[in-house]
């Protein structure tokens, strides 16, 4: 098989992300993004965002982060993030990032498997800016949705708090912006 026809049957393979279906609502909307949705307003986010983050970032690493973060979803299914950081849900989707990676010719898949773990430890400036922006839309759903996906899985407003604080370790001006917003969603009655 010629590589051009291996990358093409990536890119048909890949077109399962949007089968992925989401634990939260687009806002305005009432059906529930799917996750390849997720990756477009994500890598859109933190193009936006990038003036915001601590320290000096490389914007198209961390897109190309973005871009690859939820691959692992389509074999292991996506679970709402204050139920997915275990041992075996993320062993799942690193044997999915690594089964759909391993579709591209030549080792071409080493290098994005590489940036995927990178995203995963959140220790370099990039991983830990596109984490932070990672968490950003799946607010704003809920935010300016009712708490919808807080109040169907009774996420505490103490889980969503700690679990979001970790915005901060790519950019504190982030974090403090949506740390208010999240307080006086609580005010309001959406985070309990």
């Amino acid at each position: 098989m010629h590589a051009i026809e291996r990358v093409l049957d990536f890119i048909v393979e890949i077109e399962k992300l949007k089968s992925v279906t989401r634990k939260t609502r687009p806002v305005g909307l009432e059906r529930y993004e799917n996750s390849a949705e997720h990756s477009w307003h994500v890598c859109l986010s933190a193009l936006m965002l990038k003036d915001y983050a601590d320290d000096p970032i490389d914007i198209d690493r961390v897109i190309r982060m973005l871009l690859i973060h939820d691959l692992g979803e389509i074999d292991a299914g996506d679970k709402i993030i204050y139920a997915s950081e275990t041992a075996e849900q993320k062993s799942r989707e690193a044997a999915g990032v690594r089964r759909l990676l391993d579709l591209l010719p030549e080792g071409r898949g080493d290098e994005y498997f590489r940036l995927w773990e990178e995203f995963e430890e959140g220790a370099t400036a990039d991983a830990r800016f596109a984490r932070a922006v990672d968490r950003v839309p799946p607010l704003l759903h809920n935010l300016h949705g009712g708490g919808h996906s807080w109040r169907k899985h009774q996420v505490s407003k103490e889980r969503v708090m700690d679990l979001n604080s970790r915005i901060a370790l790519g950019s504190r001006a982030l974090w403090e912006e949506m740390e208010k917003r999240l307080r006086g969603a609580a005010e309001d009655g959406l985070l309990k």
